[in-house]
């Protein structure tokens, strides 16, 4: 069965979380695989369904495991940012014990999900670990962040003067069905002088599951000292340290990437 046959549909789900009800995309892989375990994709700060491109598919495809990839509220298809709405300091934790469980609730799952997540969806990758952690079988996180760094905030900095007169904004209009909402909603969260202050080290130190760190060493966001801080709070983390590769390993180093995950998922 080829990779293309293993997909299903893109459909939408209406998930009711924290006195809301969002519209949210989303899409299986790997409907041949019957049985087999199953892998959560949890997308960027400007990421997508969309935006991973054919990375779960093959990373599913390789590993023998089934794949559920979604947009969260304010990204891709599902439903946007209200305008004018801003997401505070807690929205990570929100969309790791909220929103999360709610998404799984609707779509009837009843797996104990591995879960791999990038950048910001590293972040809550490891925060529903944390929160939950005899309802993950394992994270695989990559390009996540557990505290701000002066290169994290210079990287906002970059992106937004991107998106204001660069060409980001037209790119991320291919993605998002309003580039306005995950962009702003993003840049305006974590460029918030309060953020400087956000960490989640004392929280992660609940994680009881297998966890693989993964972080491009040339990453414009952030140092390997976050990776320092994981290992220092979650004993049992694998560290991978990927050469002359920046924030985006699973589209400037896929194979990399898939090589790493495929060891790690093996081990376990």
């Amino acid at each position: 069965m080829t990779q293309q046959q293993n997909m299903t549909a893109v459909n939408v789900t209406t998930v009711a979380w924290a006195g809301r009800q969002d519209q949210i995309e989303y899409q299986w892989l790997g409907a041949g695989r019957s049985g087999r375990p199953l892998l959560v994709f949890l997308h960027e700060g400007l990421g997508s369904l969309a935006a991973w491109r054919d990375f779960p598919a093959r990373l599913c495809e390789a590993a023998d495991m089934r794949g559920l990839v979604f947009s969260r509220q304010g990204y891709g298809r599902s439903t946007p940012r209200a305008v004018g709405e801003a997401w505070g300091m807690d929205y990570l934790h929100r969309q790791a014990h909220d929103f999360l469980p709610a998404l799984f609730k609707a779509l009837g799952l009843a797996d104990r999900p591995w879960l791999f997540g990038h950048s910001d969806g590293g972040s809550i990758a490891l925060l529903h670990a944390a929160r939950f952690p005899s309802a993950v079988a394992g994270v695989i996180a990559v390009a996540s962040h557990v505290f701000v760094e002066d290169v994290t905030v210079a990287g906002l900095a970059v992106a937004r003067d991107a998106y204001l007169q660069g060409g980001l904004r037209a790119k991320l209009a291919r993605q998002h069905d309003d580039p306005d909402s995950p962009f702003w909603g993003w840049n305006d969260a974590w460029m918030n002088p309060g953020f400087r202050h956000w960490n989640i080290e004392a929280e992660i130190g609940a994680i009881t599951c297998p966890l693989l760190a993964v972080q491009g060493e040339n990453d414009e966001y952030a140092t390997l000292a976050q990776l320092d801080a994981i290992k220092c709070r979650v004993p049992q983390a694998q560290l991978c340290v990927l050469p002359a590769c920046g924030h985006s390993p699973q589209r400037e180093q896929p194979d990399a990437l898939i090589a790493h995950s495929l060891a790690f998922l093996a081990s376990h």
